[in-house]
């Protein structure tokens, strides 16, 4: 695909603002018509914005449901509208089914010069030249960063160089000797040891290094998804949250106990100050993404999409696939939104962080949570929700979740209400007491 200047993606949003075809388009810009399509395609930016004075609804059986309270407590309970006419039934319904305008079925597949914008409350999308080439910029940065290296290579580079090591070679000398067993140069092999990318060899390996103090510069890291914060920004989550006031709001976030052991991932139900812990075996994606799956299958897709309708969370790498988790793995269609804070932004997500000061009177920081169970994790949580909070009026965090959304799901999740004077957050909750006193 040709490379496209700031001016050239200017001319393709004045283009599909006067309804040009992309044919036309491509041919002032001398560029084939799949360029065109292909930058649309990649950059165009998703967009929630409702329509003045008409509500956000955008299911396919708004105009004959006739569904009432599906939120259990309405917010005005002498309401008799019916819930169709509420910026939150898209949110909570289990049989919300949304809606796709046909101009999005059909290329170039944006809401660019479309005359019926200001009164539409469907999703859309939006080509904007300043956000595509801020956009592009940002993806060529970050293409020359990382380490591109699969697994498979990874391998097989420190096998040959482990093999060529135990006979008491150098980097050079085994690359020298086995042109063909490397496809990257003998600098970034150096570079690749010193950042700890390889298996073996590691730097203290290397004959020069322990004598040398090393450069004070960011270690090569490996890559995350560049795109999963697209369309989910922080300014994204703001403009959510105008569109569907009513939603209630889940913060998500993970607890380490020292590196590369047990992490929890911690889940924080704004509205009742509720907080659930889950305990993983490794702070990957995958690990995360299997939490939620479990999070389906227990409780249900229709309970699973109304407790957790959106999503916030940190730009952490465990977080950096969001299609996965906002697919249901049962049904393939959407079971939640997830939405970022900005990078060391710990005050976007403010209410799972202050959770955190009473979760860490019983994981303190540096602990090992190696030997802590699902179990465990849930008797801790228990006691931790069952504590008198002053901004509930001295109610725990779990008898108000109980009002909200009712009893079996913390049946389900192992979790129950401690009496008031049972209550523990000490270490020694979870963890046996050391030297047997």
């Amino acid at each position: 695909m040709a490379q496209l200047t700031q001016s050239d993606r200017l001319e393709i949003e004045r283009g599909l603002g006067d309804n040009r075809p992309c044919k036309e388009i491509a041919r002032k810009l001398n560029v084939s018509r799949t360029t065109v399509t292909r930058e649309i395609a990649k950059h165009a930016a998703v967009s929630d914005k409702g329509a003045k004075g008409r509500v956000t609804n955008r299911c396919v059986n708004r105009s004959k449901c006739d569904r009432q309270y599906l939120c259990g407590q309405c917010a005005s309970p002498f309401n008799k509208r019916k819930c169709s006419t509420c910026g939150r039934c898209n949110a909570v319904c289990p049989d919300f089914k949304e809606i796709i305008c046909e101009r999005l079925a059909r290329p170039p597949r944006v809401c660019n010069g479309c005359h019926e914008t200001y009164k539409c409350v469907l999703r859309k999308k939006f080509y904007v030249a300043e956000v595509a080439h801020a956009e592009y910029r940002k993806l060529l940065a970050q293409a020359r960063e990382g380490a591109a290296i699969t697994e498979e290579e990874r391998v097989e580079i420190s096998s040959t160089l482990a093999g060529g090591f135990k006979k008491g070679q150098s980097v050079h000398h085994i690359v020298a000797a086995n042109p063909d067993a490397f496809n990257v140069c003998e600098k970034t092999l150096y570079t690749y040891i010193n950042a700890g990318i390889l298996i073996t060899p590691k730097r203290h390996d290397l004959p020069m290094a322990p004598r040398m103090k090393p450069r004070r510069k960011k270690g090569v890291v490996h890559k995350v998804n560049p795109r999963c914060s697209v369309g989910r920004t922080f300014e994204d989550y703001g403009k959510f949250l105008e569109g569907h006031p009513d939603t209630p709001l889940v913060e998500m976030d993970s607890v380490e106990g020292v590196k590369g052991g047990k992490v929890l991932l911690t889940i924080n139900f704004d509205a009742c100050a509720m907080m659930f812990a889950f305990i993983r075996d490794a702070n990957t994606s995958q690990s995360v993404i299997d939490v939620f799956n479990m999070l389906e299958d227990a409780l249900t897709l229709p309970v699973f999409k109304r407790l957790f309708p959106v999503i916030l969370t940190d730009n952490g790498s465990e977080f950096s696939n969001p299609d996965a988790l906002e697919t249901s793995h049962r049904t393939g269609g959407r079971r939640t939104t997830i939405f970022y804070c900005k990078p060391y932004a710990s005050w976007q997500k403010p209410n799972v962080e202050n959770n955190h000061l009473n979760l860490r009177k019983i994981f303190p920081k540096g602990k090992s949570l190696d030997m802590v169970t699902q179990e465990k994790a849930a008797w801790a949580m228990s006691n931790l929700n069952s504590m008198c909070r002053a901004s509930l009026n001295d109610m725990p965090s779990i008898k108000l979740f109980e009002q909200m959304y009712g009893g079996g799901i913390l049946e389900k999740l192992g979790v129950r209400l401690v009496q008031a004077k049972d209550v523990k957050l000490v270490p020694e909750l979870i963890f046996p007491i050391e030297n047997g006193i």
